[in-house]
């Protein structure tokens, strides 16, 4: 045996062979651990100098307090620069600032756990209010819940207003409803009448933004305000406010009042939505109703929408033993102050899940998540009211729960199938963009042809949506998040790119407004805070993987081939924005390494090497460790074979100490078949032969060169592969899928390209087995449907459970189709420089832009 040919070590350029013996693999672990400490270090040195994360204020003192602890170090100016005592000194405050920001970052994810153990709802002064206002049954004169009073006494802020925000906001809509709720239920009980008269003037102060369209209102603002104002003028209370203007707002109520009592549809019959809605702002409207009417939509709970405001009302107006009962139910829990909906707890806690998908830090909450997935999908199975009745809930959950591998069935959602059911609906009603949104992205969760419930409803819910942004805009939600939706399908994503995206329009807020504001996500900052330094963290450790694979590239003289193009950053890409946790630092320089490698090794088959070469270059891999310093027919088969063999046996050490068995011929074995097939293409071409459909595709899901990319990344994602995992169907058929994908998007878009350079793919074999019955547009489409097919399978599979490859395996090949989709987007990406220069940055270089 001779591998004198090729170093088994990084090499210099490839030492000429016989000069010296070739040096031992170095053991995977010793290798892994020593560039991982050099970039701890780097990494720490930048947290210490502020560049990965801004040590909180506390913290920051202290930092600054050490000066006068025991831990003071000696005085740097008494040290000269580069002593071994100065070294000490960087190297324990580096270590102490690093000990510091481990502390918050772990009381922060401390936090961020509890509350999604349990959420915690705010009160909400309105619904305090009507709650307030319920009588004692058989007592009129006195106030049921007299602890919901006390509430309202003892929280009025100087300003004469109630309100629970916290963000600095003097007065707006849902401040002005929920004080002159708070007023009326003072009124009501003849008590706090210094109260009220704050109340009253601070509703006069600032009685213009009620009839300022431009402010946000809450749901129902114009119904119910103008209502309770009449209320409150009819039980004599004087508002500091000119008549003209009261009577403007009255007369506005009034006609609105009328179009929605009277209203019809167009063919006749009463609106579900619209009589949905005005039970839901019934306290606007008092005996205007039929309350019996009204309870029609009270649910099992005995709550009215769970809303604890609509639900009083109903009581002032009919007596009811549910709604009592669910309204001694939520002050039981909730003391004096209710929160405005309840229960929301479902609502918040898959927010919450979503939220921490977006943003790149679900990792850190993994058991959590699975506690509030595996409660979301026992009321799936139940079509528990909690989900099922809101439409933004119902869609959340659906996409949630199938992306995380339950098995929900898209039959639950048949109601929506139709946009005249969602117009019909309160959702639709209230045209609630969110709702839309999200019936939007679950319509994409597609796994089967037979889905034809989902295809509808995502083609109802993206035209709507389009026709939003051309006409009245997007309400409640951020423009961008609706463009980029039906701009970039999830399919055609980078995970960190999108964590980018999210993280610098992150909603710190996180209101969720209904007919008052409703705050229960207080957790967002502490999110916004831990995905920041996450994202930071990570962009330092990919920046040093970078520096280290551009090295690798000039010590295998990769470089120097003229033929090669060039794409390090784009390889490196693929694997920074879908391999994205810092952990996995193997992973991605194996797919990066490989990337680069297949790169090459196409560009060698396809213009740089002669038959004779290729020929040698494929005889040296079946040798491999038996190949001689003499096999090499030239200098470019050196380099080539030389920085296969170097990688090949460094990553296969890595991936054998992970697996902890060897699968080092796997690896080479995976680049063998990958030589074969692309010989022969290259054979075809060469005596132009055209090869039948199902030739060309059997062959080309492996020549389109992803083996070498993504099996052996298999190996080290922390996950066991075992050897028969690798031998069975399932694994083949993961591959064949995503490798379809990739083929047939590349031929689809590059088939002007290769067709000027005389080569034939999919597109074209299609027009030519066809006789001429067949048109380019045609193939194309056909092309298309193949690719949408193979997607929907390759994720279906992905998606399932209890196969017998990991599922973070199988993520790799999912992830995979996605960064096939996104290069080949709209050009042959991969052969268009700029097309990813942005991408490449943004992942890699670009820090966060947070607004300030």
């Amino acid at each position: 045996m001779s591998n004198a040919g090729c170093s088994s070590v990084l090499p210099a350029p490839c030492r000429q062979a016989g000069h010296r013996a070739p040096l031992p693999l170095p053991a995977a672990p010793q290798f892994v651990a020593r560039f991982r400490s050099n970039r701890r270090l780097r990494v720490t040195c930048a947290s210490a100098a502020g560049h990965v994360s801004r040590i909180p204020p506390t913290e920051a003192r202290r930092v600054r307090s050490l000066a006068g602890s025991r831990h003071r170090p000696p005085p740097l100016t008494r040290i000269r620069s580069g002593t071994p005592r100065c070294a000490y000194v960087e190297k324990m405050l580096v270590a102490e600032t690093a000990s510091l920001l481990d502390v918050h970052r772990k009381d922060r994810e401390a936090r961020i756990r509890k509350q999604l153990r349990k959420v915690e709802l705010p009160p909400s002064p309105y619904d305090t209010a009507w709650v307030a206002m319920v009588p004692l049954r058989g007592s009129p004169h006195t106030p049921c819940f007299p602890q919901c009073v006390e509430w309202i006494l003892q929280n009025q802020h100087e300003n004469g207003s109630w309100d629970i925000n916290d963000f600095g906001s003097s007065a707006n809509k849902n401040v002005l409803l929920s004080t002159l709720a708070c007023v009326l239920a003072l009124e009501k009980w003849n008590l706090g009448q210094e109260h009220i008269r704050k109340g009253l003037h601070f509703i006069g102060r600032h009685f213009s933004l009620v009839m300022d369209e431009e402010i946000a209102a809450p749901t129902g603002f114009n119904m119910i305000f103008p209502g309770m104002l009449s209320l409150a003028i009819g039980a004599g209370l004087q508002f500091p406010v000119r008549q003209t203007d009261i009577d403007g707002i009255l007369h506005q109520w009034e006609m609105e009042l009328k179009r929605s009592v009277d209203g019809k549809t167009l063919a006749g019959q009463k609106s579900y939505g619209r009589e949905a809605y005005m039970a839901y702002v019934s306290e606007g409207l008092g005996n205007l109703l039929d309350w019996n009417e009204v309870m029609k939509f009270q649910r099992k709970n005995g709550s009215l929408f769970n809303s604890p405001s609509t639900t009083a009302a109903a009581l002032v107006h009919n007596y009811d033993d549910k709604a009592l009962d669910y309204l001694n139910m939520i002050v039981s829990k909730f003391g004096g102050a209710v929160p405005t909906v309840y229960p929301l707890n479902m609502h918040c806690k898959l927010s919450m899940v979503d939220s921490l998908e977006k943003i790149g830090i679900s990792r850190h909450f993994s058991s959590e998540i699975e506690g509030i997935l595996d409660m979301a999908y026992s009321f799936w199975l139940q079509r528990d009211e909690e989900i099922m009745m809101d439409v933004a809930t119902c869609a959340m959950a659906f996409r949630l729960l199938r992306m995380n591998g339950y098995d929900v069935s898209s039959d639950e959602l048949s109601h929506l199938a139709e946009a005249s059911n969602f117009h019909n609906s309160l959702q639709g009603y209230l045209s609630d963009t969110k709702s839309v949104l999200e019936l939007y992205k679950a319509s994409k969760v597609c796994v089967s042809e037979h889905e034809l419930i989902l295809d509808n409803i995502g083609n109802w819910s993206g035209s709507l949506l389009s026709e939003k942004l051309c006409s009245e805009g997007v309400q409640g939600l951020p423009i961008l998040e609706v463009e980029y939706a039906l701009k970039f399908p999830f399919y055609t994503t980078l995970e960190r790119l999108d964590h980018k995206r999210n993280i610098e329009h992150f909603d710190a807020r996180g209101s969720h407004i209904l007919k008052t504001e409703c705050l229960p996500y207080g957790i967002n900052q502490e999110l916004l805070a831990l995905a920041v330094e996450d994202f930071t963290f990570s962009q330092s450790i990919y920046q040093d993987e970078l520096l280290h694979l551009d090295r690798w590239v000039k010590e295998n003289r990769l470089d120097q081939l003229q033929f090669a193009r060039q794409k390090l950053t784009y390889c490196y890409l693929s694997a920074a924005a879908t391999i994205f946790p810092p952990e996995l630092s193997d992973a991605r320089i194996s797919w990066a390494k490989n990337g680069v490698l297949t790169t090459v090794v196409d560009d060698f088959f396809d213009v740089g090497g002669s038959k004779e070469e290729l020929e040698n270059l494929i005889a040296l891999v079946e040798k491999w460790d038996e190949h001689h310093k003499d096999d090499f027919c030239s200098e470019q088969v050196r380099i080539v074979f030389c920085a296969l063999y170097t990688t090949v046996n460094q990553l296969g050490s890595i991936a054998s100490a992970v697996q902890n068995r060897d699968v080092k011929n796997h690896l080479i074995e995976i680049w063998l078949h990958l030589l074969r097939s692309m010989m022969t293409e290259a054979e075809w071409q060469r005596s132009q032969y055209v090869p039948t459909m199902e030739e060309y595709m059997t062959n080309g899901v492996v020549s389109f060169a992803l083996g070498p990319i993504v099996l052996p990344a298999l190996y080290c994602v922390g996950e066991k592969l075992l050897g028969s995992a690798v031998k069975n169907q399932e694994y083949s058929e993961l591959f064949r899928l995503m490798s379809t994908c990739g083929r047939l998007l590349n031929d689809s878009q590059g088939f002007e390209r290769e067709g000027s350079e005389g080569k034939l793919n999919s597109v074209s074999l299609l027009v030519l087995h066809s006789g001429g019955s067949m048109s380019v547009e045609a193939a194309k489409n056909a092309i298309q449907k193949s690719i949408v097919a193979s997607r929907r399978d390759l994720l279906r599979l992905v998606l399932k459970e209890g196969t017998v490859v990991p599922r973070a395996c199988k993520e790799l090949f999912w992830k995979m189709c996605k960064i096939l989709h996104l290069f080949y987007f709209r050009t042959d990406g991969f052969s268009s420089p700029k097309e990813m220069a942005s991408a490449v940055n943004a992942v890699i270089n670009e820090p966060l832009k947070l607004p300030s």
